[in-house]
């Protein structure tokens, strides 16, 4: 399937950003302003122009925050009818200066460079996080966080749920978990419906473990295969899921979970190698001898709260071929998904 293959970054975006019938219906759904906080991300504009288009009501506000050090970033929300503030979402004057509103995405916090920063890594995921819970208490907040709090497990078990032990591989998984466990006890405590939007390898043409794996294939780098399997879920899909997501929201119990694994289904990478090498005319090489454990989810919650149509694997393997070959931007921010030892 190539119907719809995004040429250009206008193009990309514009499709990341359409909403479904179903984003709309559940902001339909929900009363008052959007207010999405750490936009300024790799998902965070594309999530915010959705927002914007999915609400037909123009008095019902979508406030987009983030410290806009790219000004061409914020200019660009503009044009497109998402508000902008300015903040360091770590200062609690800036935190405690920003408007209220009923439905909030928390999107902020940091990975790359993780184990260079740890300070750095803790303040943003962890101390943030703490002021947001607080500020915004009363909200529905969807708090994005990652696969990574689950670390390994064998593939053969089908991949980590919701109710799991948490198990730390690395500085920066810890500190997730710390953003998740400051959320939920704030939420306890205040009452405040959350949910712990567990987000797994999503995939933009710019960046993402499609692209990682199809710029190795179509330049002879050997695939490393010491991780054999990942989950796989297009942006355009995770941004949908991000917004319906805020119906989901509840307040946290002890003996029930309130997260939820976003992602798609569980692919292994010489089978993405293969495709992508089928669709290019070329024959991938791989390295490394495929282990039986792997950082992927279970997503028989997902299917049954949010279910929904993902775009399909050969889909996105055809367009990340045809972005590179034809040029396209990439952000060289590798996903890191063959990294065993916890250190990003």
């Amino acid at each position: 399937m190539t119907t719809g293959a995004p040429t250009d970054e206008i193009a990309l975006d514009a499709l990341l950003s359409a909403p479904d019938e179903d984003t709309i219906n559940a902001l339909a759904s929900l009363p008052g302003d959007v207010l999405i906080l750490g936009a300024g991300g790799k998902m965070g504009p594309t999530v915010a122009r959705m927002a914007r288009r999915a609400i037909a009501d123009p008095s019902r506000r979508v406030i987009a925050v983030s410290r806009f050090t790219d000004a061409t970033a914020a200019a660009a929300l503009h044009a497109h009818g998402v508000e902008t503030i300015r903040a360091d979402l770590a200062d609690p004057a800036a935190v405690a200066a920003l408007p209220h509103a009923p439905n909030v995405l928390w999107m902020a916090g940091q990975k790359f460079g993780a184990t260079g920063d740890p300070v750095g890594t803790w303040t943003q995921n962890v101390v943030a996080s703490a002021l947001a819970a607080q500020r915004f208490a009363g909200a529905r907040i969807v708090c994005f966080s990652t696969g990574n709090v689950y670390g390994r497990q064998a593939v053969a078990h089908g991949g980590a749920r919701e109710h799991d032990a948490l198990v730390p591989d690395g500085e920066y998984a810890a500190s997730c978990i710390g953003r998740e466990r400051v959320f939920e006890s704030i939420a306890r405590r205040t009452r405040t419906p959350l949910l712990l939007y567990r987000l797994f390898y999503a995939c933009d043409l710019r960046y993402g473990v499609v692209t990682d794996i199809a710029h190795k294939v179509l330049h002879g780098v050997p695939v490393v295969l010491d991780t054999a399997f990942v989950n796989v879920i297009w942006q355009g899909d995770a941004n949908r899921l991000a917004l319906r997501a805020l119906t989901q929201t509840t307040v946290p119990a002890i003996d029930a979970p309130v997260a939820l694994n976003v992602t798609g289904a569980i692919v292994a990478v010489r089978e993405i190698a293969e495709r992508v090498g089928a669709i290019a005319g070329v024959s991938p090489v791989f390295t490394g001898a495929a282990r039986d454990d792997a950082l992927v989810a279970n997503t028989e919650r997902l299917a049954e709260r949010l279910p929904y149509r993902a775009l399909p694997l050969d889909t996105l393997c055809d367009w990340a071929v045809r972005w590179i070959r034809g040029g396209g931007r990439l952000l060289n921010k590798p996903t890191k998904f063959e990294v065993r030892d916890g250190r990003y």
